[in-house]
C-alpha cells in the first residue's frame, strides 16, 4: 500500500511539473538580455525597465485588460440570467436552453469568428451602426458568446444546489418574490457568480482567434500582437510582460478564492470553480 502511495505521489508531481515547467522557463527567459527570446545573452532586468518604454505592447495589454473586464462583466450578466432560468425552469424550454448553450461550448472559435466579421460589417458598414465598426466593442460581444455560456452552467449548479426551504419560508413571512431574490438568492449565488467572472475574464484576455478577425486598427489586444510578431521572432520584453501578466491573474484568483472562502468551503469552491454541482 504505502508503494502505490510513493508511486501516486511521484505521477502527481510528473504531472505538475509538465504542467508548470513552460512557465517557469518563461519567467527565466524574461531576464533575457539578448535580443531575441531564443538566445540567451544573459542574466539581465533591461526586458523589464524596457518594457515601461514599449508604447505597442502597453497599448495592446491596456486593450486586453478593457476587453476582459467589460466581457466579464457582459457574460456574467447574461450568464447569471441564464444560469437562473436553468434551474428554476423545466420541460422543453429548459432542454432547448441547455441545448443552444451546449452548441456554443462546441462550436469551434473560428467557426465564431468567421461568423462575427461579415456579421460586423453588415451592421456597421451596410446599416451604418458605427458602434459595431469599434474594435473594443467587437471584440466584447465576440468574447461574450462562449463565455456567457460557461457562466450559465456555473451559475445554475449553484442555484440548482440551493435548499429550497429557505424561499419558502421567507415566503411564508409575507416575502415578496423580490425580495426573496435580492436577499436569500442573489446572496447565496454570488459566490458562483464570482468564479463565473473569473473565467470570462481569463477566457477574454488569451481569446487569439476571434480577436484576430474582429479587431481592428488601433484597438489590437496583447494576444495578436504575441502571434503577429512570431515572424519578426519574440522579444524578452513580451516575457516580461507575460510574466506580469500571469502573476496579476494569480493575485486576481487568489483573491477570488478569499472571498469565496467567507460563503463556502473549499469543496464547493472547487466544484464552482469548475462548473460543478454543489450538492
Amino acid at each position: 500500500m504505502n508503494e502505490w502511495k510513493f508511486a501516486w505521489r511521484i505521477m502527481g508531481i510528473l504531472v505538475l511539473v509538465f504542467l508548470f515547467i513552460p512557465i517557469l522557463f518563461i519567467v527565466i527567459y524574461s531576464f533575457n538580455s539578448g535580443r531575441l527570446l531564443v538566445s540567451w545573452g544573459g542574466f539581465s532586468f533591461d526586458p523589464y525597465i524596457q518594457l515601461g518604454q514599449n508604447d505597442n505592447i502597453l497599448r495592446s495589454v491596456w486593450t486586453s485588460v478593457r476587453v476582459a473586464l467589460l466581457t466579464a462583466l457582459l457574460a456574467t450578466v447574461l450568464g447569471s440570467l441564464a444560469g437562473i432560468v436553468l434551474a428554476r425552469i423545466g420541460g422543453r424550454g429548459k432542454r432547448l436552453l441547455l441545448i443552444m448553450l451546449a452548441l456554443v461550448l462546441v462550436t469551434p472559435e473560428i467557426v465564431n469568428a468567421v461568423a462575427l466579421l461579415p456579421w460586423f460589417v453588415f451592421l456597421g458598414v451596410d446599416l451604418h451602426m458605427p458602434f459595431f465598426n469599434n474594435g473594443v466593442a467587437r471584440m466584447v460581444i465576440g468574447h461574450s458568446l462562449f463565455s456567457t455560456a460557461v457562466v450559465a452552467f456555473v451559475v445554475q449548479a449553484r442555484v440548482g444546489s440551493l435548499n429550497a426551504s429557505l424561499d419558502e419560508s421567507a415566503a411564508d413571512l409575507y416575502a415578496t418574490p423580490v425580495r426573496r431574490f435580492m436577499q436569500i438568492t442573489v446572496p447565496l449565488m454570488m459566490p458562483a457568480v464570482l468564479s463565473g467572472a473569473l473565467l470570462a475574464f481569463t477566457m477574454s484576455l488569451d481569446n487569439v482567434v476571434i480577436s484576430s478577425f474582429v479587431s481592428v486598427q488601433g484597438s489590437t489586444p496583447w494576444p495578436v500582437v504575441v502571434f503577429g510578431s512570431l515572424k519578426q521572432g519574440l522579444t524578452p520584453e513580451m516575457a516580461a510582460m507575460s510574466v506580469i501578466m500571469f502573476l496579476a491573474l494569480m493575485l486576481t484568483l487568489l483573491l477570488a478564492v478569499l472571498v469565496l472562502r467567507r460563503s463556502a468551503s473549499s469543496k464547493e469552491i472547487a466544484g464552482m470553480l469548475a462548473g460543478g454541482s454543489q450538492k
